[in-house]
């Protein structure tokens, strides 16, 4: 996926699209077909060979026939494929449907073999599909999949479902999708960074008041240019806050000193480093880090505590998950922490009880446990799961993965859009934990934290793979630093 934004953009589920949709007035799909006519023309793949579009049954082919006509008006061989009833469209689309048969355009039923197009416009389906495409409309898309030229979805690409970005059958392959009004959680999360390729947002004008302010947006750079101040030239390392990181059971010290130095390149002013399985003097690679045994870091005044990388799940190591709860710090709850507290009701209640700021970082299968549930049920809806943990343990929650989604106690949530595959790899979510903690000790809100975090976390990788370090290959070290170099020239 590819999508570029400096600022928050809003996010819309269905269900609030269509209520914006149902308050937009008249024209809204003459506005939609002229936007997503527009893209297709500035795609400039003009090469003689027409565009094709196919149009669904309902209003995303009364988009599409829209697009046609514009098109038609711009260009020469304008092909429609019509998988509907005309007598059964809406109103709108219906008139969308004559505009173009009166316009001299005509329909195909099928899309015929053997020809060439230099664009497909998927007009299938839109937000409205919430089942696994079957019969003709599965062999279209298996079709429009197997024509060698780019395709431009209308909306979200079809088989996708907006709100999830779950695909429970087949989907369109799109390089392009012009969304309308705003985005949609299942372009920019699970699988939907995979099938819409660069997303083209097309507001359509709508009245900011009929807009209204969605609970989602994109998280963007500004999350990063604003969350520490400038420094003072007259300042100390103790104006940058202390940060401890308890972990690193025996064969994992990997991780909590990936951690530890994460948070030390990120600016913090000092940085210790509880190791379960005994501190060695110091760390050859970073000096810098003060070493100490778990239990003498939790004696120690901090300005943010991490526990959970490489921490295992020793009875030790809940022990000390039980005191870190208890600290009047903010903390941030990871891996294997997360893992103790989803199977101790003590636990999950001690979470609850916090009063200072509380960090989640659960991957899927972690996020499972703390709920109760399956992965799967999770990853069915990452923007509902992250949500119900945040709201359950009145944490700060970042759901990892493809589009993480960091949710707020109150309901507010945000999507990712940086980072790329290259991040699969080991040692990336303790980077992400030290990052945070950072920020925090650097006196940001967690609010403010967590999303600027995960944010300049992915920015890190993508600037690695636009190097040339990456997707391949990409290590959590590697980001530390790019991360850093990134802050500084926010």
């Amino acid at each position: 996926m590819t999508f570029s934004s400096a600022v928050y953009v809003p996010i819309c589920r269905r269900a609030e699209i269509r209520a914006i949709e149902g308050k937009a007035g008249p024209g809204l799909m003459e506005r939609a077909g002229l936007a997503a006519a527009q893209i297709a023309r500035d795609l400039n793949v003009n090469h003689g060979h027409g565009v094709l579009v196919v149009a669904g049954p309902g209003n995303n082919g009364g988009d599409a026939f829209v697009a046609a006509r514009h098109l038609k008006a711009w260009r020469d061989r304008i092909e429609v494929v019509f998988a509907g009833d005309a007598a059964k469209l809406s109103a709108e689309a219906r008139s969308a449907f004559d505009a173009w048969r009166d316009g001299g355009g005509s329909v195909m039923t099928t899309i015929p073999d053997g020809r060439r197009w230099d664009l497909v416009v998927d007009g299938l389906f839109g937000i409205g599909l919430q089942r696994a495409l079957d019969g003709k409309f599965a062999a279209l898309v298996q079709a429009i999949n197997a024509i060698d030229a780019p395709v431009l979805a209308l909306d979200v690409p079809s088989g996708l479902d907006a709100d999830t970005g779950r695909v429970p059958g087949g989907a369109v392959q799109a390089e392009h999708t012009a969304t309308f009004i705003a985005l949609k959680p299942g372009l920019l999360t699970l699988d939907g960074p995979d099938y819409c390729g660069q997303i083209h947002l097309c507001p359509l004008d709508i009245d900011s008041a009929v807009l209204g302010a969605p609970r989602g947006t994109t998280i963007g750079d500004d999350v990063i240019r604003n969350i520490l101040p400038t420094r003072r030239n007259n300042s100390h390392k103790g104006d940058y806050g202390d940060v401890g990181i308890l972990g690193g059971a025996h064969g994992m010290a990997g991780a909590a000193l990936l951690a530890a130095r994460a948070a030390l390149k990120l600016g913090a002013g000092r940085v210790y480093a509880g190791l379960l399985d005994g501190a060695p003097p110091y760390d050859p690679a970073q000096p810098e880090l003060m070493l100490r045994s778990a239990d003498e870091l939790l004696k120690l005044p901090l300005n943010c505590l991490a526990i959970g990388p490489g921490l295992g799940q020793s009875p030790d190591a809940f022990q000390l998950v039980g005191a870190a709860l208890q600290t009047a710090a903010p903390l941030i709850i990871d891996a294997d922490a997360l893992n103790l507290i989803a199977a101790a009701e003590k636990l999950r209640d001690a979470v609850k009880r916090r009063t200072a700021s509380t960090v989640l970082t659960p991957h899927p299968a972690e996020a499972a446990r703390l709920l109760g549930c399956t992965t799967a049920e999770v990853q069915a809806d990452r923007v509902s799961t992250a949500c119900e943990i945040a709201a359950r343990y009145r944490a700060c929650t970042v759901l990892k993965g493809a589009g993480s989604v960091c949710a707020m106690p109150d309901g507010a949530w945000r999507i990712n859009t940086t980072g790329n595959p290259g991040m699969a790899s080991a040692g990336m979510g303790d980077a992400l934990t030290g990052m945070i903690a950072a920020l925090i000790a650097q006196d940001a809100a967690a609010e403010q934290a967590l999303p600027a975090a995960v944010h300049l976390h992915g920015a890190a990788a993508d600037d690695l793979a636009a190097n040339g370090a990456g997707p391949v290959g990409i290590t959590a070290s590697e980001v530390i630093t790019a991360a850093r170099a990134r802050l500084n020239h926010r």
